[in-house]
């Protein structure tokens, strides 16, 4: 059995906000990271029972859901039981705020102890609002230092955050993080006209040792090195840690980025709505995200039933944050898709794994010809082509009813364009089986960006 002070018969826990292990320690916490599974699931289970009846308590969005939906946290005896709990939509939520402005009735603390408000942007409609309370932006911040550990952090790093610092919590789980963790922090952010350029400077004269940002926007800020005359090894990263896309997850992605700054890719990252988001990171052996289940507890369902899907199945993850009063979410429904194992990872820790991390979405899959299309999937073959540029997109049409997709990709001028297409479509129809149309441009063509990249362009008409 676990030793209690790690359980912690209370809920939600208190850290020491002084604690960190020493320099040379693998762990945070050795009992949890290496708990024996039944020692885990028991761990998980307590807090699971906590957050449900918690929720219950307080939330007047989960009475009425639970109440509506016949359940009742009691159902629940095991953790095997815990699929049988009905999932919770971005939709649900979103009809939520809309019905009770501005920030919905999930929000189960007064208004007088929110700390922090973020948001998603809205571009696919009304935002979502995610409220904090400052006893879960510690919290937070303590398991982001904790996960970041996992990865080689240490105190004596220097953190340059190269995303924007607005209402995307991305940037400042990886701030608070890496303070809490006692690391200096650089939140330079992105996204103004000119940052990019400035970023090479800074980044020259500071010599930080970790890079926070999106895969994209790394390869963009190479490139921009490249045209100034600066390989980007000068800057001395060790560690590049990404979230907000799959690009890190991607192994030819993973290995450019690699390759091109001299330090180690972590791939990370789930959801704003369930931070913290890190529950989902890479260790040092990038071989996969790890799933921090004593964190956010994740499962991954079958898309139609959502139940728990065994081991080396592809599903859908759901994700359960174990330490939030704020704003529960309880098996929240991601839309993603992902394959996990519970092979062992030369780490050691007990955690199942991702082993290609997310790497597409129901909504945005594609299917060509009875195969099931994702961007991530491209990428992989697209970024081990030499002669090709970084930036590319997929075109989607549908020609009566038959979606069609064109992937237009940029050519660095060292091969000719003939060559360059015909070594894109064979690579894309070994690894696909499909035979894609494929556009050549120049370089600089396709537009860059300093966040997250739009890999997908639907040209196609639905209301046809």
């Amino acid at each position: 059995m676990l030793k209690k002070s790690i359980i912690q018969k209370k809920w939600p826990p208190v850290y020491d906000a002084e604690y960190i292990p020493e320099e040379n320690e693998k762990y945070w916490y050795k009992d949890i990271e290496t708990a024996s599974q039944e020692e885990l699931d028991e761990l998980v289970f307590y807090k699971l029972k906590n957050v449900m009846n918690y929720a219950l308590e307080n939330s007047p969005f989960y009475q009425r859901k639970w109440k509506r939906e016949g359940f009742h946290p009691d159902d629940i005896k095991t953790l095997k039981e815990f699929d049988q709990v009905p999932v919770t939509t971005k939709e649900e939520v979103r009809e939520d705020i809309e019905q009770h402005p501005p920030f919905g009735s999930n929000v189960c603390i007064p208004r007088s102890e929110v700390r922090r408000i973020h948001g998603t942007s809205g571009t696919t409609g009304k935002p979502t609002v995610f409220s904090f309370g400052k006893e879960d932006w510690d919290r937070i911040a303590h398991q982001h230092a904790r996960i970041m550990w996992s990865f080689g952090m240490r105190p004596s790093d220097l953190v340059f955050i190269a995303s924007p610092l607005s209402l995307y919590i991305g940037s400042w789980g990886a701030l608070i993080g890496a303070e809490r963790l006692g690391a200096q922090t650089f939140p330079f952010g992105a996204g103004q006209a000119g940052q990019t350029e400035k970023a090479v400077g800074w980044l020259k004269e500071v010599k930080p040792t970790v890079f926070y940002g999106t895969p994209s926007y790394a390869l963009y800020l190479a490139e921009k090195a490249k045209e100034l005359g600066v390989d980007p090894k000068e800057f001395g990263f060790r560690i590049l840690f990404f979230s907000g896309e799959p690009g890190a997850g991607v192994p030819s992605t993973k290995k450019k980025i690699e390759e091109t700054f001299g330090g180690i890719c972590i791939d990370s990252g789930t959801m704003a709505e369930v931070t913290p988001w890190m529950s989902n990171t890479e260790c040092e052996h990038r071989q996969g995200v790890h799933l921090w289940q004593d964190v956010v507890y994740t499962e991954v369902v079958d898309q139609n039933t959502h139940k728990l899907l065994p081991y080396n199945s592809e599903g859908v993850p759901v994700y359960t944050p174990l330490e939030r009063t704020s704003q529960p979410m309880i098996r929240y429904w991601s839309g993603d898709l992902t394959t996990w194992t519970d092979d062992p990872c030369p780490c050691g820790r007990v955690y199942p794994r991702l082993p290609r991390g997310i790497y597409g979405r129901i909504d945005d899959m594609v299917t060509v010809r009875g195969v099931n299309v994702y961007a991530s999937l491209l990428e992989n073959v697209l970024r081990r082509i030499d002669g090709l540029g970084e930036e590319f997109v997929m075109v989607v049409t549908r020609e009566n009813i038959m979606d069609e997709v064109t992937i237009q990709c940029e050519t660095l001028g060292t091969r000719s364009n003939k060559e360059l297409e015909e070594t894109v479509l064979n690579e894309l129809k070994r690894e696909t089986g499909v035979t894609f149309k494929i556009e050549l441009l120049p370089h600089g063509t396709l537009e860059r960006t300093q966040f997250k990249a739009k890999r997908v362009i639907d040209k196609r008409n639905f209301r046809e």
